[in-house]
């Protein structure tokens, strides 16, 4: 895969390291002299020039690129370095840092920004994700599709605790990707039962109901029928539940 990234600070030069690790090419772009420290990532080829600039992302030969990154720490600079790159030279995907979260509402398909990485955000979901239990963490959005990547841990009073997993009927528009247990990650299947301490990482598209979801979490659903194994997935009328059998529904909480 060929990527080029504007931006050859410590943040561009530090991705295209690791994604030299990973064999991939790596064009680095930047205007400031004072940042051309080809030394750091010889592996990669170096530009000095402005991103900003058509013929710059010529001379970047950016039309071959699959991936562009716009990683430098000025915002302006990610975005119209993004929109050159998708509409004049038809990048396939665009990746932007966002570096204030003022602007994070700019970057997006309007602007020629497949994803955008805002780091003060990514860093506040570490934080609440490190300590919060039983409260939704959004991970990370993808600007593209508005989809969400969550995080809940559920607690020893969760009424999801000890429920099948192909008992729980998820809101419209929420899939139930990951399980993590200690640290093993599970991909979650209808015969598993959710256990105090898990981890559980959901993906929520543009039209998901947050709030359906939040009281799911908190309070659960009232009791449904025994479901076949060969059923996991059940009708949207159908309501989480814990601890159901094949004798017939259990207890609410």
């Amino acid at each position: 895969m060929r990527v080029v990234v504007a931006g050859a600070g410590s943040v561009g030069r530090s991705i295209a390291r690791e994604l030299l690790s990973h064999d991939h090419d790596v064009v680095l772009i930047d205007k400031n002299p004072a940042a051309m420290r080809v030394a750091q990532v010889p592996e990669a080829d170096w530009l000095l020039a402005d991103a900003c600039e058509l013929s710059s992302l010529e001379a970047a030969d950016v039309t071959s690129a699959d991936v562009v990154v716009g990683a430098t720490g000025d915002d302006k600079a990610n975005l119209v370095f993004s929109l050159l790159c998708k509409t004049e030279f038809g990048v396939p995907r665009t990746v932007a840092r966002v570096n204030n979260p003022k602007n994070e509402w700019m970057f997006d398909g309007s602007w020629g920004v497949d994803v955008a990485v805002s780091t003060p955000r990514i860093m506040t979901a570490m934080v609440e994700e490190a300590v919060a239990v039983g409260d939704l963490v959004r991970i990370f959005t993808f600007h593209q599709s508005g989809a969400d990547i969550v995080e809940v841990t559920l607690p020893d009073d969760s009424p999801l605790v000890g429920a099948r997993v192909g008992s729980v009927v998820w809101p419209t528009d929420t899939v139930l990707a990951c399980i993590v247990r200690g640290a093993q990650p599970l991909a979650p299947t209808a015969d598993d039962t959710l256990e105090t301490g898990d981890e559980l990482v959901l993906v929520m598209g543009s039209q998901a109901d947050e709030e359906s979801l939040q009281h799911l979490l908190s309070h659960g659903a009232p009791a449904v029928p025994a479901i076949a194994a060969g059923d996991p997935l059940v009708a949207p009328e159908l309501a989480a539940v814990d601890g159901l059998g094949d004798e017939g529904p259990g207890d609410d909480r």
